[in-house]
């Protein structure tokens, strides 16, 4: 039981690693065409950019698929721990960044100010060169700080 929960939070843990890698390289390299939208804002509620939500649960779904065919194997807890980080992704960056359903608006603990405050830079940029701050949960450490200054 330990140990599964441990494949978990591995999983989640290397998954911000594989969401930045991700966001760099191919949201903002060859998949650009589905991700343009959520950085030059179109009308409506859904964005091209949804569909990553669709292609990284795939994975996840594989993982606990074959996990389940072969006795409950490691399998099924990598396909949690990207399940899990694709929940906390939504809601960090849907509902709480983005605020596409208004929710957990008043948070003012300074990590989540450094969290909108590095998204925001990442979002200067409107066009797929130049961009910063790829990740989700982790970011340099001058957004915490000035989050820090504000608060004192």
């Amino acid at each position: 039981m330990i140990i599964n929960i441990l494949i978990v939070i591995a999983t989640f843990l290397v998954m911000e690693f594989v969401a930045w890698f991700a966001h760099k390289y191919l949201m903002h390299g060859l998949l650009w065409v589905l991700h343009k939208d959520h950085h030059q804002k179109e009308p409506g509620f859904f964005e091209k950019n949804d569909s990553f939500f669709l292609i990284f649960a795939i994975p996840s779904w594989l993982c606990i698929m074959f996990g389940m065919m072969n006795g409950n194997d490691f399998r099924v807890w990598i396909g949690a721990g990207i399940a899990v980080y694709g929940l906390a992704y939504f809601i960090v960056h849907d509902i709480f960044i983005h605020q596409r359903f208004k929710l957990l608006r008043k948070a003012n603990h300074p990590y989540f100010k450094a969290v909108r405050r590095a998204h925001r830079a990442h979002h200067r940029h409107l066009d797929k060169e130049e961009g910063e701050c790829f990740g989700m949960l982790l970011f340099p450490l001058k957004y915490l700080k000035e989050a820090r200054r504000e608060k004192a």
